[in-house]
């Protein structure tokens, strides 16, 4: 009897460690940094560090080229417009990038816009012209307005651009500054601020759309190196896409405004993520694209062909 409930015990266990729902498609050496999701055609838009093509994923895992121009180097961060109409894309060439130029290497800024009907290129929009040196133009985020805030990664700068186009040096601040990858991951919060991590620093800023130099951190109990994309969830929870490493997904509450905030919740080792990197919601679920960015930093991998969409699980922590 006692051999019978050992085995039921290691039975269970092997449930427990299953990994979340995934949604495999084959795209090969596409290598996925941003992802969005279209309601108006239930499918994922996927972006590519490694080609800089615009892909799209339908629930089935059938890929299809959304955008196939292999000039844009690397695509990072992309949302869909608040008006549901056009697709924004970060444009640069970081790392990475099978196409780098030594004209485009850490010198290409560029938000783009795609008609999500017809794949149309609709506005192109240098952001490399407002600060000079470096550039990794890594993140975005819409505001009630419709205007995109960008994070320049290498910069350490946001950039704002208006609807038609217009864009400007929105926040610089000394607390972005770091060396390697600075700010990355950006929501927009109704209260009129902008929330920012950094994954080099692992920290969390506060950026009011008011006076944008008053940058404050958002104090944690615990550092989340590896910062990437960001969801706001609702007014007081975001959630967090880790990687380098830590390879996680985690849920900050704040009950005072962001001045503040705690974990409150985490996925599972055993969820085995391969290098999340940004993270977008349909009306049931988070899902985040899994970059497997590992197998570029390996001389010795092969390149990967099958990528993954991963459904997020949080588990409360005590």
């Amino acid at each position: 009897m006692k051999r019978i409930y050992i085995l039921a015990f290691f039975l269970a266990g092997c449930i427990a460690i299953k990994p979340t729902e995934r949604i495999n498609f084959t795209a090969p050496e596409f290598y996925p940094e941003g992802i969005a999701y279209d309601k108006g055609s239930d499918v994922f838009y996927v972006s590519s560090v490694r080609k800089g093509i615009i892909g799209k994923v339908t629930r089935k895992g059938n890929y299809s080229a959304f955008v196939n121009d292999t000039t844009l180097q690397s695509s990072y961060g992309i949302k869909i417009s608040p008006d549901g109409k056009r697709l924004l894309v970060c444009n640069g060439d970081a790392r990475y990038s099978r196409y780098s130029t030594p004209d485009t290497f850490r010198k290409k800024a560029r938000l783009l816009s795609f008609n999500l009907s017809t794949g149309r290129r609709e506005q192109d929009v240098d952001l490399s012209r407002l600060i000079p040196g470096k550039h990794f133009p890594n993140d975005l985020a819409f505001d009630k307005d419709g205007n995109a805030y960008v994070t320049d990664s290498y910069a350490h700068a946001i950039y704002k651009v208006t609807p038609d186009g217009q864009a400007s040096i929105f926040s610089q601040s000394k607390l972005f500054v770091t060396e390697g990858i600075g700010i990355n991951g950006i929501v927009f919060h109704p209260d009129g601020f902008l929330l920012v991590d950094n994954s080099n620093t692992g920290c969390l800023y506060k950026v009011p759309l008011s006076n944008a130099s008053t940058v404050t951190k958002v104090k944690v109990e615990q550092y989340f190196l590896g910062a990437d994309g960001m969801i706001l969830n609702d007014n007081n929870s975001i959630t967090m896409v880790v990687n380098g490493g830590n390879d996680k997904i985690f849920k900050l509450t704040s009950k005072d405004g962001w001045v503040t905030a705690k974990l409150a919740a985490t996925t599972l080792i055993a969820d085995r993520f391969t290098y999340p990197t940004t993270a977008t919601a349909d009306a049931e679920a988070i899902w985040v694209s899994n970059g497997k960015f590992s197998d570029l930093n390996d001389s010795t991998a092969f390149p990967a062909k099958i990528f993954a969409i991963q459904k997020v699980v949080l588990k409360p922590v005590p």
